[in-house]
């Protein structure tokens, strides 16, 4: 790969920026990736930071808010997410408090409804925990899957 300079650097990254949002990690990963040095690092970075190329909470708010909406995902495998773009629990759990539980219903329902009738169980007991193995691997709260499978009990006894 041939060496880009400081300046190079700079205008990619706050051409990334400009097209969507970006986190800090991700983009010191590319820095890296180029080889740029540390302190050159730490001056671009500024640049973006103080100009607003790159903002974490705001990131972190596109992020959250994208993940449940359009992948259906649970708080809980949205915060892995974060956490492995090293995203500080200080920014993420703001973000998590205003999401209502009403988003992560409208995204389990379909997702408990459709899956119910495929389940092979002896019981209802058996169906309930493959129900909760499925719906904590996408990523949902405890609380959230019981109260779509108990919705889904219902449905299934009508």
């Amino acid at each position: 790969m041939k060496q880009i300079s400081e300046k190079e650097a700079q205008l990619k990254l706050s051409s990334l920026c400009a097209q969507g949002e970006h986190c800090t990690q991700e983009l010191i990963d590319k820095l890296n990736k180029w080889e740029i040095s540390e302190d050159a690092q730490a001056r671009i970075m500024e640049y973006l930071t103080k100009n607003k190329f790159v903002d974490d909470a705001r990131f972190c708010e596109a992020f959250v808010k994208d993940k449940i909406k359009y992948n259906g995902w649970g708080r809980k495998k949205v915060e892995q997410a974060l956490y492995i773009k090293r995203i500080p629990r200080s920014i993420s759990d703001p973000v998590f408090e205003e999401i209502p539980d009403d988003m992560y219903l409208e995204k389990l329902r379909p997702l408990i409804k459709q899956k119910y009738p495929t389940i092979k169980a002896r019981n209802e007991y058996e169906r309930a925990m493959k129900l909760i193995k499925f719906a904590m691997g996408r990523g949902f709260d405890m609380r959230i899957i019981r109260m779509c499978i108990d919705e889904a009990d219902e449905l299934a006894d009508d």
